[in-house]
Protein backbone atom coordinates (compact mmCIF):
# COMPACT_ATOMS: atom_id res chain seq x y z
CA UNK A 1 0.00 0.00 0.00
CA UNK A 2 1.05 3.44 -0.45
CA UNK A 3 2.38 6.15 2.30
CA UNK A 4 -0.73 8.23 1.03
CA UNK A 5 -3.27 5.44 1.38
CA UNK A 6 -1.96 3.89 4.32
CA UNK A 7 -1.89 7.31 6.13
CA UNK A 8 -4.94 8.14 5.16
CA UNK A 9 -6.42 4.59 6.52
CA UNK A 10 -4.54 5.93 9.76
CA UNK A 11 -6.12 9.18 9.67
CA UNK A 12 -9.83 7.47 8.95
CA UNK A 13 -9.85 5.23 12.13
CA UNK A 14 -9.05 8.64 14.36
CA UNK A 15 -11.70 10.25 12.36
CA UNK A 16 -14.08 8.80 14.58
CA UNK A 17 -12.54 9.49 17.68
CA UNK A 18 -11.71 12.63 17.12
CA UNK A 19 -15.40 13.27 15.94
CA UNK A 20 -16.74 12.69 19.21
CA UNK A 21 -14.05 14.52 21.49
CA UNK A 22 -15.24 17.27 23.64
CA UNK A 23 -14.78 20.65 22.51
CA UNK A 24 -12.29 21.37 25.26
CA UNK A 25 -10.00 18.21 24.27
CA UNK A 26 -10.08 19.64 20.65
CA UNK A 27 -9.17 23.37 21.80
CA UNK A 28 -6.62 22.05 24.44
CA UNK A 29 -4.81 20.28 21.41
CA UNK A 30 -4.77 23.65 19.12
CA UNK A 31 -3.31 25.47 22.09
CA UNK A 32 -0.83 22.73 22.96
CA UNK A 33 0.40 23.27 19.29
CA UNK A 34 0.88 27.00 19.67
CA UNK A 35 2.59 26.20 22.47
CA UNK A 36 4.98 23.42 20.77
CA UNK A 37 5.32 25.23 17.71
CA UNK A 38 6.62 28.41 20.36
CA UNK A 39 8.74 25.69 21.83
CA UNK A 40 10.49 24.49 18.97
CA UNK A 41 11.37 27.57 16.99
CA UNK A 42 14.68 27.27 16.93
CA UNK A 43 14.51 23.84 15.16
CA UNK A 44 11.65 24.69 13.41
CA UNK A 45 13.18 27.92 12.17
CA UNK A 46 16.89 25.50 11.10
CA UNK A 47 14.63 23.25 9.04
CA UNK A 48 13.08 26.58 7.30
CA UNK A 49 16.81 27.73 6.43
CA UNK A 50 17.38 24.31 4.65
CA UNK A 51 14.43 24.54 2.46
CA UNK A 52 15.16 28.14 1.39
CA UNK A 53 19.05 27.22 1.01
CA UNK A 54 17.71 24.79 -1.65
CA UNK A 55 15.18 26.86 -2.61
CA UNK A 56 17.73 29.74 -3.66
CA UNK A 57 19.95 27.10 -5.30
CA UNK A 58 17.15 26.22 -7.58
CA UNK A 59 16.09 29.78 -8.63
CA UNK A 60 12.96 30.14 -6.68
CA UNK A 61 11.35 33.54 -7.30
CA UNK A 62 11.58 36.19 -4.10
CA UNK A 63 8.12 36.06 -3.70
CA UNK A 64 7.98 32.16 -3.54
CA UNK A 65 10.79 32.69 -1.18
CA UNK A 66 9.00 34.63 0.83
CA UNK A 67 6.24 32.47 1.40
CA UNK A 68 8.43 29.40 2.11
CA UNK A 69 10.17 32.01 4.61
CA UNK A 70 9.35 31.08 8.49
CA UNK A 71 11.12 33.14 11.26
CA UNK A 72 10.52 34.05 15.32
CA UNK A 73 7.86 37.12 13.61
CA UNK A 74 6.23 34.59 11.68
CA UNK A 75 5.85 31.45 13.92
CA UNK A 76 4.43 33.77 16.48
CA UNK A 77 1.83 35.05 14.34
CA UNK A 78 0.77 31.54 13.62
CA UNK A 79 0.82 30.33 17.34
CA UNK A 80 -1.23 33.53 17.46
CA UNK A 81 -3.30 32.14 15.06
CA UNK A 82 -3.77 29.02 16.46
CA UNK A 83 -4.72 30.58 19.99
CA UNK A 84 -7.94 32.15 18.60
CA UNK A 85 -9.20 29.34 16.58
CA UNK A 86 -8.90 27.08 19.61
CA UNK A 87 -10.89 30.44 21.56
CA UNK A 88 -13.35 30.05 18.68
CA UNK A 89 -17.02 28.92 19.31
CA UNK A 90 -17.35 25.20 18.73
CA UNK A 91 -18.62 24.60 15.56
CA UNK A 92 -19.62 20.36 15.83
CA UNK A 93 -23.34 20.32 17.11
CA UNK A 94 -25.00 23.02 16.36
CA UNK A 95 -28.99 22.84 15.70
CA UNK A 96 -29.20 24.55 11.88
CA UNK A 97 -32.82 23.40 11.17
CA UNK A 98 -35.51 21.21 12.88
CA UNK A 99 -39.21 20.51 12.74
CA UNK A 100 -41.27 18.18 14.07
CA UNK A 101 -43.31 16.15 11.81
CA UNK A 102 -47.35 15.45 11.78
CA UNK A 103 -46.80 11.98 13.07
CA UNK A 104 -44.90 13.21 15.76
CA UNK A 105 -41.07 12.55 15.03
CA UNK A 106 -39.00 15.72 15.78
CA UNK A 107 -35.81 16.07 13.14
CA UNK A 108 -33.24 18.07 13.95
CA UNK A 109 -30.62 19.32 11.99
CA UNK A 110 -27.15 19.54 13.49
CA UNK A 111 -23.73 19.93 12.38
CA UNK A 112 -20.90 17.59 12.19
CA UNK A 113 -17.58 16.93 11.16
CA UNK A 114 -16.53 16.30 7.25
CA UNK A 115 -14.42 13.11 8.51
CA UNK A 116 -11.06 13.16 6.87
CA UNK A 117 -9.66 16.53 4.89
CA UNK A 118 -6.99 16.11 2.21
CA UNK A 119 -4.94 19.43 2.00
CA UNK A 120 -2.37 19.70 -1.20
CA UNK A 121 -0.30 22.45 -0.98
CA UNK A 122 2.93 23.89 -2.10
CA UNK A 123 5.90 25.57 -0.35
CA UNK A 124 3.74 27.78 2.41
CA UNK A 125 4.86 25.75 5.63
CA UNK A 126 2.14 28.04 7.30
CA UNK A 127 -0.28 25.91 5.84
CA UNK A 128 0.49 22.87 8.06
CA UNK A 129 -0.38 24.64 11.58
CA UNK A 130 -3.12 26.35 10.02
CA UNK A 131 -4.83 23.10 8.53
CA UNK A 132 -3.96 21.32 11.64
CA UNK A 133 -6.02 23.58 14.27
CA UNK A 134 -8.96 24.20 11.83
CA UNK A 135 -9.37 20.83 11.30
CA UNK A 136 -9.29 19.62 14.93
CA UNK A 137 -11.59 22.67 15.76
CA UNK A 138 -14.11 20.95 13.38
CA UNK A 139 -13.44 17.31 15.04
CA UNK A 140 -12.18 17.01 11.31
CA UNK A 141 -8.51 14.08 10.62
CA UNK A 142 -6.26 15.71 8.21
CA UNK A 143 -3.69 14.47 5.72
CA UNK A 144 -1.58 16.90 4.76
CA UNK A 145 1.16 16.62 1.46
CA UNK A 146 2.61 19.56 1.17
CA UNK A 147 5.73 20.56 -1.47
CA UNK A 148 9.08 18.95 -2.05
CA UNK A 149 10.75 22.53 -1.21
CA UNK A 150 9.21 22.88 1.99
CA UNK A 151 9.68 19.29 3.50
CA UNK A 152 11.47 19.93 6.41
CA UNK A 153 9.56 22.91 7.57
CA UNK A 154 6.28 21.10 7.33
CA UNK A 155 7.41 17.90 9.11
CA UNK A 156 8.35 19.84 12.01
CA UNK A 157 5.39 21.92 12.54
CA UNK A 158 3.06 18.36 11.71
CA UNK A 159 5.39 16.79 14.47
CA UNK A 160 4.83 19.41 16.86
CA UNK A 161 0.97 19.23 16.56
CA UNK A 162 0.86 15.48 16.70
CA UNK A 163 2.70 15.44 19.87
CA UNK A 164 0.19 18.46 20.99
CA UNK A 165 -2.84 15.64 20.30
CA UNK A 166 -1.05 13.13 22.00
CA UNK A 167 -0.57 15.33 24.95
CA UNK A 168 -4.33 16.53 24.88
CA UNK A 169 -5.54 12.61 24.64
CA UNK A 170 -6.40 12.62 21.20
CA UNK A 171 -5.13 10.23 18.73
CA UNK A 172 -2.54 11.45 16.94
CA UNK A 173 -2.91 9.85 13.76
CA UNK A 174 -5.56 12.51 13.34
CA UNK A 175 -3.34 14.45 11.58
CA UNK A 176 -0.81 12.39 8.81
CA UNK A 177 1.76 14.11 6.97
CA UNK A 178 2.71 12.68 3.37
CA UNK A 179 6.47 13.35 3.12
CA UNK A 180 7.17 11.23 -0.21
CA UNK A 181 9.62 13.42 -2.41
CA UNK A 182 8.43 11.33 -6.03
CA UNK A 183 7.38 13.74 -8.48
CA UNK A 184 3.31 13.45 -7.92
CA UNK A 185 2.99 9.48 -7.40
CA UNK A 186 1.59 10.04 -3.26
CA UNK A 187 -0.42 12.94 -4.72
CA UNK A 188 -2.17 10.83 -7.59
CA UNK A 189 -2.43 8.24 -4.51
CA UNK A 190 -4.58 10.98 -1.92
CA UNK A 191 -6.48 12.85 -4.30
CA UNK A 192 -8.21 9.29 -5.63
CA UNK A 193 -8.63 7.80 -2.40
CA UNK A 194 -12.58 9.05 -2.12
CA UNK A 195 -13.06 5.60 0.09
CA UNK A 196 -10.49 7.17 2.72
CA UNK A 197 -11.27 10.67 2.13
CA UNK A 198 -13.83 13.18 2.12
CA UNK A 199 -12.91 16.25 0.76
CA UNK A 200 -9.74 17.59 -0.86
CA UNK A 201 -8.40 21.27 -0.56
CA UNK A 202 -5.79 22.23 -3.00
CA UNK A 203 -3.69 25.19 -2.27
CA UNK A 204 -0.88 26.64 -4.44
CA UNK A 205 -0.88 27.93 -7.80
CA UNK A 206 -3.37 27.63 -10.72
CA UNK A 207 -1.45 24.54 -12.18
CA UNK A 208 -1.75 22.64 -8.41
CA UNK A 209 -5.47 23.23 -8.57
CA UNK A 210 -5.86 22.41 -11.87
CA UNK A 211 -4.07 18.85 -11.94
CA UNK A 212 -6.11 18.39 -8.55
CA UNK A 213 -9.43 19.36 -10.03
CA UNK A 214 -8.89 17.35 -13.19
CA UNK A 215 -7.47 14.21 -11.50
CA UNK A 216 -9.12 13.77 -8.12
CA UNK A 217 -11.83 11.53 -7.60
CA UNK A 218 -12.23 12.85 -4.08
CA UNK A 219 -14.78 15.93 -3.97
CA UNK A 220 -12.45 18.99 -4.43
CA UNK A 221 -13.03 22.60 -3.12
CA UNK A 222 -11.37 25.13 -5.84
CA UNK A 223 -9.11 28.14 -3.52
CA UNK A 224 -6.59 30.31 -4.43
CA UNK A 225 -5.87 31.14 -7.33
CA UNK A 226 -6.15 35.25 -7.74
CA UNK A 227 -6.10 37.45 -10.42
CA UNK A 228 -7.67 40.13 -8.71
CA UNK A 229 -8.67 43.64 -9.88
CA UNK A 230 -8.76 46.94 -8.45
CA UNK A 231 -11.16 49.22 -10.68
CA UNK A 232 -10.25 53.17 -10.77
CA UNK A 233 -13.72 54.73 -11.22
CA UNK A 234 -13.80 58.45 -12.78
CA UNK A 235 -14.92 59.76 -9.22
CA UNK A 236 -12.01 58.08 -7.34
CA UNK A 237 -9.90 60.16 -4.90
CA UNK A 238 -6.74 60.37 -6.30
CA UNK A 239 -5.38 59.79 -2.54
CA UNK A 240 -6.99 56.92 -2.01
CA UNK A 241 -6.35 54.91 -5.52
CA UNK A 242 -2.77 55.45 -4.81
CA UNK A 243 -2.92 54.32 -1.24
CA UNK A 244 -5.03 51.17 -1.98
CA UNK A 245 -3.56 50.55 -5.39
CA UNK A 246 0.19 49.84 -4.00
CA UNK A 247 -1.20 47.90 -0.82
CA UNK A 248 -2.64 45.79 -3.20
CA UNK A 249 0.19 45.18 -5.59
CA UNK A 250 3.20 45.39 -3.48
CA UNK A 251 2.38 44.93 0.07
CA UNK A 252 3.50 41.06 -0.53
CA UNK A 253 2.72 40.57 -4.38
CA UNK A 254 3.08 36.49 -4.45
CA UNK A 255 0.18 35.51 -2.23
CA UNK A 256 -3.46 35.59 -3.72
CA UNK A 257 -5.48 37.94 -2.67
CA UNK A 258 -2.56 40.91 -4.30
CA UNK A 259 -4.45 42.41 -7.09
CA UNK A 260 -2.54 41.91 -10.46
CA UNK A 261 -4.59 43.95 -12.81
CA UNK A 262 -5.71 47.73 -12.61
CA UNK A 263 -8.95 49.14 -14.23
CA UNK A 264 -9.41 52.68 -14.86
CA UNK A 265 -12.18 55.00 -16.82
CA UNK A 266 -10.98 56.35 -19.66
CA UNK A 267 -11.88 59.72 -19.32
CA UNK A 268 -10.15 59.76 -15.73
CA UNK A 269 -7.20 58.38 -16.82
CA UNK A 270 -5.32 61.45 -16.82
CA UNK A 271 -5.71 62.33 -13.25
CA UNK A 272 -5.61 59.41 -11.85
CA UNK A 273 -3.30 56.74 -13.59
CA UNK A 274 -0.20 59.52 -13.64
CA UNK A 275 -0.13 59.11 -9.46
CA UNK A 276 -0.56 55.66 -9.39
CA UNK A 277 1.43 54.81 -12.42
CA UNK A 278 4.61 56.58 -10.50
CA UNK A 279 4.07 55.10 -7.33
CA UNK A 280 3.96 51.55 -8.72
CA UNK A 281 7.19 52.29 -10.85
CA UNK A 282 8.81 53.45 -7.75
CA UNK A 283 8.41 50.03 -5.88
CA UNK A 284 9.61 48.45 -8.63
CA UNK A 285 6.48 47.06 -10.22
CA UNK A 286 6.74 46.12 -13.84
CA UNK A 287 3.59 47.90 -15.97
CA UNK A 288 1.69 46.65 -19.35
CA UNK A 289 -1.40 47.73 -20.54
CA UNK A 290 -3.60 48.68 -23.99
CA UNK A 291 -3.49 51.99 -25.65
CA UNK A 292 -4.68 54.45 -23.27
CA UNK A 293 -2.81 53.25 -20.57
CA UNK A 294 0.58 53.91 -22.40
CA UNK A 295 -0.81 56.90 -23.31
CA UNK A 296 -1.24 57.79 -19.26
CA UNK A 297 2.27 56.41 -18.70
CA UNK A 298 3.87 58.17 -21.21
CA UNK A 299 2.55 61.48 -20.45
CA UNK A 300 4.24 61.00 -16.82
CA UNK A 301 7.90 59.32 -17.98
CA UNK A 302 6.46 55.37 -16.76
CA UNK A 303 8.10 53.00 -18.96
CA UNK A 304 4.83 50.35 -19.67
CA UNK A 305 4.99 47.82 -22.28
CA UNK A 306 1.76 46.60 -24.51
CA UNK A 307 -0.05 43.81 -22.72
CA UNK A 308 -1.35 41.06 -24.32
CA UNK A 309 -4.52 39.42 -24.45
CA UNK A 310 -2.86 36.74 -22.35
CA UNK A 311 -1.78 39.77 -19.50
CA UNK A 312 -5.27 39.96 -18.44
CA UNK A 313 -6.07 36.63 -17.30
CA UNK A 314 -2.82 36.43 -15.71
CA UNK A 315 -1.89 35.89 -11.82
CA UNK A 316 1.46 37.00 -12.04
CA UNK A 317 2.44 36.54 -8.15
CA UNK A 318 4.95 38.89 -8.64
CA UNK A 319 6.06 42.94 -9.14
CA UNK A 320 4.13 42.99 -12.30
CA UNK A 321 0.63 44.41 -13.09
CA UNK A 322 -1.47 45.11 -16.26
CA UNK A 323 -3.37 48.13 -16.73
CA UNK A 324 -6.99 48.55 -19.19
CA UNK A 325 -8.49 51.59 -19.36
CA UNK A 326 -12.82 50.48 -19.47
CA UNK A 327 -15.63 53.10 -20.58
CA UNK A 328 -17.38 52.87 -17.13
CA UNK A 329 -18.69 50.58 -13.74
CA UNK A 330 -21.12 48.67 -16.56
CA UNK A 331 -17.77 47.12 -18.58
CA UNK A 332 -15.85 47.59 -15.65
CA UNK A 333 -17.90 44.75 -14.51
CA UNK A 334 -17.69 43.33 -17.67
CA UNK A 335 -14.11 42.89 -17.24
CA UNK A 336 -13.93 41.50 -14.08
CA UNK A 337 -15.97 38.49 -14.69
CA UNK A 338 -15.05 37.62 -17.74
CA UNK A 339 -11.13 37.59 -16.72
CA UNK A 340 -11.30 37.14 -13.03
CA UNK A 341 -10.71 34.24 -11.03
CA UNK A 342 -13.55 34.80 -8.94
CA UNK A 343 -10.91 35.29 -5.57
CA UNK A 344 -11.72 39.62 -4.72
CA UNK A 345 -12.35 42.32 -6.60
CA UNK A 346 -12.43 46.25 -5.60
CA UNK A 347 -13.57 49.53 -6.37
CA UNK A 348 -12.25 52.86 -5.54
CA UNK A 349 -14.71 55.82 -5.87
CA UNK A 350 -16.45 58.33 -4.11
CA UNK A 351 -19.73 57.30 -5.53
CA UNK A 352 -22.24 55.41 -4.09
CA UNK A 353 -24.61 54.30 -7.01
CA UNK A 354 -20.77 53.34 -8.37
CA UNK A 355 -19.35 51.60 -5.78
CA UNK A 356 -22.85 49.65 -5.13
CA UNK A 357 -23.51 48.58 -8.55
CA UNK A 358 -19.24 47.06 -8.39
CA UNK A 359 -20.62 45.65 -5.46
CA UNK A 360 -23.94 43.95 -6.85
CA UNK A 361 -22.29 42.59 -10.15
CA UNK A 362 -19.02 41.34 -9.70
CA UNK A 363 -19.12 37.60 -9.51
CA UNK A 364 -16.76 37.05 -6.61
CA UNK A 365 -15.82 35.55 -3.27
CA UNK A 366 -15.18 39.31 -1.46
CA UNK A 367 -15.89 42.42 -3.00
CA UNK A 368 -14.60 45.52 -1.51
CA UNK A 369 -15.38 49.44 -2.34
CA UNK A 370 -12.52 51.24 -1.25
CA UNK A 371 -10.69 48.73 0.46
CA UNK A 372 -7.72 46.92 -0.40
CA UNK A 373 -8.09 43.29 -1.60
CA UNK A 374 -5.58 42.47 1.41
CA UNK A 375 -8.16 41.99 3.63
CA UNK A 376 -9.44 38.56 1.96
CA UNK A 377 -7.57 36.55 4.78
CA UNK A 378 -9.15 34.71 7.11
CA UNK A 379 -7.71 35.82 10.47
CA UNK A 380 -8.33 39.34 9.02
CA UNK A 381 -11.94 38.08 8.73
CA UNK A 382 -12.13 36.97 12.34
CA UNK A 383 -11.94 33.36 11.38
CA UNK A 384 -9.08 32.75 13.55
CA UNK A 385 -6.90 31.55 10.75
CA UNK A 386 -8.18 29.62 6.82
CA UNK A 387 -8.42 26.61 5.26
CA UNK A 388 -8.11 28.20 1.97
CA UNK A 389 -9.63 30.74 0.18
CA UNK A 390 -12.84 29.10 -1.93
CA UNK A 391 -13.20 30.27 -5.57
CA UNK A 392 -16.01 28.14 -6.32
CA UNK A 393 -20.06 28.35 -5.21
CA UNK A 394 -21.16 24.76 -3.53
CA UNK A 395 -20.36 24.33 -0.13
CA UNK A 396 -18.06 27.23 1.02
CA UNK A 397 -16.94 30.31 -0.94
CA UNK A 398 -14.44 32.67 0.58
CA UNK A 399 -12.28 32.09 3.45
CA UNK A 400 -13.06 28.85 4.91
CA UNK A 401 -12.62 28.70 8.80
CA UNK A 402 -13.28 25.92 11.32
CA UNK A 403 -17.18 26.08 10.44
CA UNK A 404 -16.44 25.41 6.49
CA UNK A 405 -15.77 22.12 7.20
CA UNK A 406 -18.64 20.77 8.83
CA UNK A 407 -21.57 19.54 7.19
CA UNK A 408 -25.00 18.31 8.62
CA UNK A 409 -26.94 15.31 9.62
CA UNK A 410 -30.53 14.90 10.62
CA UNK A 411 -31.55 13.47 13.98
CA UNK A 412 -34.92 12.13 13.96
CA UNK A 413 -36.44 11.14 17.37
CA UNK A 414 -39.73 8.95 17.57
CA UNK A 415 -42.41 7.15 19.42
CA UNK A 416 -42.63 3.79 17.64
CA UNK A 417 -43.89 6.09 14.68
CA UNK A 418 -44.21 3.66 10.95
CA UNK A 419 -44.60 4.86 7.82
Amino acid sequence: MSEARTKASLAREASIRLGRASASARSGAIRAAARLILERSADICSANERDLARGREAGMPAPLQDRLLLDDGRLRSIASALEDIARQDDPLGRVVGGRTLDCGVRIEQVSVPLGVVAIVYEARPNVTADAFALCVRSGNACVLKGGSAARESCEAIAAACRDALAEAGLPADALQYVSDNAAHTETDELIRANDLVDALIPRGGAALIRRCVERATVPVIETGTGNCHIYLHREADVEKAVRIVTNAKCSRPGVCNAAESLLVDSCAAGRLLPPVLLALSERGVELVGDDGARAAAASCGVEMGAATEEDWGTEYLDLKMSVCCVEGVEEAIEHVNRYGTGHSEAIVSESYAACEAFLAGVDAAAVYANASTRFTDGGVFGLGGEIGISTQKLHARGPMGAAALTTTKYLARGDGQVR
